[in-house]
Order: structure tokens, then sequence, then C-alpha cells
């Protein structure tokens, strides 16, 4: 079980920063939502999966309990992302929009910049 949980952060890790290493801006976003799976997964994994055991230690002393406080995290990791998720598309759809491209690029000039006269047309 442990060596499928590891293999799953893995690759969703790795697809994440795959992805996010695109020129595009909807791949960088999936990217994005896929290394907050990869993370949610991962802190899921950390509170031991106990079958058949209370979510909170009982009062007889029992040693086999769940933790709850990874499932508090990754229900408020699931919230923050979707709403990080929301606000990116917003940002992508605009930018689309607006260029009428969803291209990264980083390596364009201002004009303004390449000409050197800022104040003259």
């Amino acid at each position: 079980m442990e060596l499928l949980v590891a293999s799953a952060v893995g690759v969703l890790t790795a697809s994440g920063v795959y992805l996010i290493l695109r020129l595009r801006a909807f791949p960088v976003i999936l990217g994005l939502a896929l290394l907050s799976y990869a993370v949610n997964v991962f802190l899921f994994s950390t509170g031991r999966l106990a079958i058949n055991a209370p979510p909170v230690l009982q009062a007889y002393g029992d040693a086999s309990y769940s933790d709850p406080l990874p499932q508090a995290l990754v229900l408020t990791a699931i919230v923050i992302s979707f709403g990080m998720t929301a606000v990116l598309v917003m940002f992508a759809l605009g930018a689309y929009l607006e260029a009428e491209d969803d291209s990264i690029n980083m390596t364009e000039t201002d004009e303004t910049e390449t000409t050197g006269k800022e104040g003259e047309a």
C-alpha cells in the first residue's frame, strides 16, 4: 500500500512539474493543480491509515486511532487550491482574450525599450 501511495505522489509531482515548465498558460494551471493533488495525497498519507479505528482517542486508552489533523489539513488545502485554480483560470482567460494567445513568452521586449524613444511618435 505504501508503494502505491508513494508512486501516486511521485507520478503526480513529476507530471505537475512537467506541465508547469510548458510555455502555455493552461498547462501551467493544470500542473499547479496536479502538484496540489500530490501534496494533498502526501498530507493524507501522513495520518497513517487505520481500518476500523475511531477518529479520535477513546477514554479507555486504545493506541489505535486515526489522526484527524491530516484530514483537516487536506480539506483546507482542497478549498484553497480550488480558489487558487479558479483565480488563475480567470487571469489566463483574460490574458487569452486580450492577446488572443495563451503563450507565456518572457523574451519579447516592449517597443519603447527597443527604440529608446518614449515620447516621440
